[in-house]
């Protein structure tokens, strides 16, 4: 009961969020800015992964090194590939 009562209350504020965002005309503009980061990541380490043959270095694709790769830019995804030489 504790857990239905939990989520009904993260869907709702989610929905009352998401209503609030989009009544906003620059809500739009911040999504777009939002996606096009998202994009630009992807692309960066994908393009990262096609050379992998001569860097030796493969990171995969998924949402924490995408996220972190359109945050911080080229600085993140440098730091995501010092970590992947250190570490592994």
């Amino acid at each position: 009961m504790k857990t239905v009562i939990l989520w009904s209350v993260l869907i709702g504020s989610g929905v009352i969020l998401g209503g609030v965002l989009l009544r906003n005309r620059f809500a739009f503009q911040w999504l777009g800015r939002i996606c096009l980061h998202l994009a630009f990541a992807s692309i960066l380490l994908y393009i990262l992964n096609l050379f992998s043959g001569y860097t030796h270095i493969e990171l995969p694709l998924n949402a924490v090194t995408v996220g972190t790769v359109s945050v911080l830019g080229l600085p993140g995804l440098a730091a995501l590939a010092a970590l992947k030489l250190w570490v592994v």
